[in-house]
């Protein structure tokens, strides 16, 4: 039998597509677009450059897209999502130590309509800021036959203050080393911040880091 570690939520879900984890617009979208040719040229931009053009484009995107979380009347005079500064010391390696379990370890995740997200620990990424090392874990859908995507969703000393006070998620493409790029600056809110409509699945308390990630996504100006 798996191991099973019930954890309460804090929010209330209407819509469906939020139900193991909420990926950013970006990430979805170009998982949605690849297909097989020839190989994409390389990006000679700059780190800096990157991470702002990818807000640019997910702003965009929570105006004009479909798949959008804010309600309609909402979207047309969005002001973007609001942002620390880029900060590249912010972005670190992060070895995944896999679970040494041989029976799946699973995660439920009680939101405030008393259902439950079942997500599987696959294992703990392992970084250093500063001088202090760090772990995560990481998890899968609980159904999920393949590891593709780490859903990486985390709590830190900014939340309830100038972020989520339920926490911020990663997303991270599985790598064939198990060395991935860990980047706080692309650390995103749940829908819910833009909709309280949507469910927000919150981070287990191993994923509470007692240091302030000053990167990545704040609340909007004047919500706390």
């Amino acid at each position: 039998m798996p191991t099973v570690t019930r954890l309460r939520g804090l929010s209330r879900l209407t819509s469906p597509a939020t139900r193991l984890g909420v990926f950013s617009l970006l990430a979805l979208a170009a998982t949605a677009g690849c297909t097989s040719g020839p190989s994409k040229p390389v990006d000679t931009r700059t780190y800096d450059q990157q991470i702002a053009a990818d807000r640019v484009d997910k702003d965009l995107a929570f105006r004009t897209s479909d798949s959008s979380p804010l309600l309609p009347a909402d979207r047309p005079g969005f002001p973007g999502i609001n942002y620390y500064p880029i900060d590249e010391s912010f972005r670190v390696p992060a070895r995944l130590v896999q679970e040494a379990s041989p029976t799946p370890v699973i995660i439920e995740l009680e939101n405030s309509q008393h259902e439950r997200e079942r997500m599987r620990r696959v294992g703990r990424l392992r970084f250093t800021i500063g001088d202090a090392e760090y772990t995560l874990a990481a998890f899968i859908p609980a159904e999920a036959r393949t590891v593709d995507r780490l859903f990486v969703p985390f709590g830190d000393l900014t939340s309830g203050a100038e972020t989520y006070k339920g926490g911020r998620y990663l997303d991270l493409d599985r790598t064939p080393t198990g060395l991935y790029d860990l980047d706080f600056n692309r650390a995103y809110h749940p829908n819910c911040v833009y909709n309280d409509q949507w469910i927000c699945p919150v981070p287990p308390q191993e994923n509470r880091l007692p240091i302030a990630i000053t990167a990545g996504e704040k609340l909007p100006a004047g919500k706390n």
